[in-house]
């Protein structure tokens, strides 16, 4: 069995992101969280404040004999919107920025690689932030699963259900179920 690894993203809110994550074959965790700024064990309170420097993130932990990296970045890319700056949709402010934080050198030339690959699908330029990964602070208990946990919430119907449709077709073959 190959070694397991990490990737750091943000795109948005953490729920999308998550919800898309846990879905995919080789995924083993997927954990919402808080990372990219300077505050020492933010609450939620905090991170929606804008003051903290951290974004909203997932860390996942996947098997990269089953899914690689690079498939998980064109993902990444794929589910949020890499054009807008410190927003995703409704959600605004510099938590909601689009980032990835590189856990190693060959990481960040992925990233680095990718965007250069994808910028001529964008009408605007990519505004990813690619910083080095240093601490991630898991979210409170109640923004893990959530989208699963919270399937009949109004933001699961309307901004999560359409986009993890798209997903899901996108995809099909990549899926867990």
């Amino acid at each position: 069995m190959s070694e397991l690894e990490q990737a750091t993203f943000g795109g948005g809110c953490f729920w999308c992101t998550e919800a898309v994550y846990l879905a995919l074959k080789g995924v083993e965790t997927v954990e919402s969280g808080y990372s990219g700024g300077e505050t020492d064990n933010p609450t939620y309170g905090q991170i929606s404040s804008g003051r903290t420097g951290h974004a909203e993130v997932v860390q996942i932990t996947f098997n990269p004999s089953i899914i690689s990296y690079k498939e998980i970045l064109e993902i990444f890319f794929a589910t949020h919107d890499p054009t807008t700056l410190n927003r995703q949709g409704a959600d605004v402010g510099t938590q909601y920025r689009s980032i990835i934080l590189y856990h190693s050198e060959e990481q960040k030339q992925t990233a680095l690689k990718t965007i250069i690959k994808l910028k001529n699908e964008y009408k605007n330029p990519i505004v990813t932030q690619i910083e080095p990964y240093k601490k991630f602070y898991i979210a409170e208990d109640y923004h893990q699963n959530y989208y699963e946990d919270n399937r009949g919430q109004p933001y699961c119907r309307m901004v999560i259900d359409p986009k993890m449709q798209k997903f899901y077709e996108k995809y099909r073959d990549k899926l867990k179920k």
